[in-house]
């Protein structure tokens, strides 16, 4: 029997196609000072767009899933990519904090069409088996290979053109790799069994399961976590990490100032990321899913307790990134896979795309909480330990969650 190859021309243009939406996405938070120092906005006024964007991705999520079941991946892929672009472009003439926050509901439309629940769902309906847990991880780190490049870049490109000529060419980036669709071929592997259920039935099946509710709510920390470390974190490393120091390795490197070292450092946590991610889908052939996810969720709440209790030096700002990235979307394969061993591939995208949401919300409440509570008390500290107090809860949620097929009436 031939042995089905791990990189198929489906995990490359997915792993294409999440690397530039996640690029865009992830520069973001270098935006924040540069739009608020020129129209004179709070921060909580900034900080509400990019949390409409976070919570349209995760409501847009389901959507866009349900909608590449109904009319084909590359369809809702390139709808997904044409209002992406559309929102952006938007973005580039918004002169209120309204209309920005109006706009930025597009631009997560966008990323739901061009994010992880369409391109995990094809990638994971192509893969064998034996590689599924392993394509959905490479295809996550695409994500994080994408946070590498993403702030730095942006931070570049601040420095000769305005922020509102990157919005535009960050817009013309993400329809050009619609180019790669037409090598997006995905079979469908699933179960005679799967392809005679109807989307309602695995709906009610997945809601009326304990798991999938835990599931459910763990991924809301998830969602804080990241998001209001990619909105805030640059700002947070400009104004409060200590100098950094003449001929130090950092400064011969050409990070210079604080502002540079807090884009840096959101590249940084992609760096780590590809490893981490890596790591997290071999782990998951190997050991339960819900035990790995535990794990990183206690992990990232001993890291962010370290961190806030520390002096924000560049040195910790480099090792909290270091840490963090190890663990940051090490979750999204392990979720995946998990949702797709327990309720099968058929309808993969949409009940993704439901626990998503959760992941999406986490970030709503994370982007917006940390601009309204800068504004009040003018620094981040309590909405730091918040993140803390929900990641260790998503680690207690994980342990009850039953890991079989079984325990929902499908096939073990």
């Amino acid at each position: 029997m031939t042995k089905t190859p791990l990189f198929t021309p489906v995990l490359l243009v997915g792993c294409a196609i999440i690397l530039v939406s996640f690029a865009i996405r992830a520069s973001f938070g270098v935006f924040q000072i540069p739009i608020a120092e020129e129209f004179g906005w709070l921060r909580s006024e900034f900080s509400l767009a990019i949390a409409l964007q976070n919570l349209f991705w995760g409501i847009g999520q389901p959507i866009f899933g349900a909608l590449a079941e109904k009319i084909g991946d590359r369809k809702a892929i390139i709808l997904g990519a044409l209002v992406y672009a559309g929102g952006l472009l938007l973005s580039s003439g918004a002169t209120t904090p309204v209309a920005l926050q109006a706009y930025e509901v597009l631009v997560g439309f966008g990323i739901a069409g061009t994010g992880f629940g369409v391109i995990l769902a094809v990638v994971g309906r192509a893969s064998s088996d034996a590689n599924r847990s392993m394509s959905l991880a490479i295809a996550t780190a695409a994500g994080s290979a994408g946070q590498i490049f993403g702030a730095p870049v942006a931070e570049y490109l601040l420095g000769f053109m305005s922020w509102q000529m990157v919005f535009v060419t960050f817009a013309a980036l993400i329809v050009a790799v619609l180019a790669l669709l037409p090598l997006m071929r995905a079979p469908q592997p699933v179960s005679r069994g799967e392809l005679e259920e109807s989307m309602g039935e695995i709906l009610t099946r997945a809601f009326r399961d304990p798991s999938f509710a835990l599931i459910f709510i763990g991924f809301f920390s998830c969602g804080y976590q990241l998001a209001f470390v990619t909105a805030h974190f640059p700002a947070l490393v400009t104004e409060l990490c200590g100098p950094i120091m003449a001929g130090g390795i950092l400064h011969q490197l050409g990070i210079t100032t604080t502002s540079a070292l807090g884009a840096v450092s959101i590249s940084f946590i992609g760096l780590f990321n590809i490893g981490g991610t890596l790591l997290a889908g071999w782990l998951g052939n190997h050991f339960p899913k819900k035990y790995l996810l535990a794990g990183i969720y206690v992990g990232r709440t001993l890291l962010a307790s370290w961190f806030i209790l520390m002096p924000i030096t560049p040195a910790s700002v480099l090792i909290f990134s270091a840490g963090m990235g190890a663990l940051w979307l090490a979750t999204v394969p392990l979720t995946s896979g998990l949702v797709a061993h327990l309720y099968g591939l058929r309808y993969m995208g949409t009940l993704y795309g439901i626990v998503f949401f959760s992941h999406q919300l986490g970030g709503f409440v994370g982007v917006w909480l940390g601009g309204k509570m800068y504004d009040i008390y003018g620094d981040y500290t309590l909405v730091w330990w918040i993140g803390v107090a929900v990641g260790a809860l998503s680690a207690i949620v994980h342990l009850p969650v039953r890991e079989n097929r079984g325990a929902v009436g499908l096939p073990a």
